[in-house]
């Protein structure tokens, strides 16, 4: 068994000014919820949304935040484990690599 990946969708209830057209952070947070679940069905993982100008308490999580804000980011940004996976419109294809490196096994 793996351990479960936890992967952070950093983002704002406003859609990035450079990403207009693209699903919202919170859409984002909700849709790879969904295909990870169906892609690596029966092994334990978190999709967990984050505000990044209302970040939790948790340090690492408003340590991150802050500075998605501070340098400019196109958000959602995705992270697992402190590091930055995707940024803007992620792609599918490399959040499964992710999960795959760290020992999760395609079901479909």
């Amino acid at each position: 068994m793996v351990n479960e990946a936890k992967l952070y969708v950093y983002g704002s209830t406003t859609i990035c000014a450079s990403c207009v057209g693209a699903p919202s952070s919170k859409e984002t947070e909700e849709w790879l919820r969904a295909a990870i679940g169906r892609k690596f069905s029966g092994q334990p993982f978190v999709v967990e949304y984050v505000d990044i100008f209302n970040p939790p308490n948790e340090a690492a999580l408003a340590d991150m935040a802050n500075k998605i804000v501070d340098e400019d980011y196109m958000y959602p940004v995705i992270v697992v484990d402190g590091e930055i996976i995707a940024e803007g419109n992620p792609r599918l294809k490399d959040i499964y690599q992710v999960m795959t490196d760290r020992g999760y096994l395609a079901t479909m």
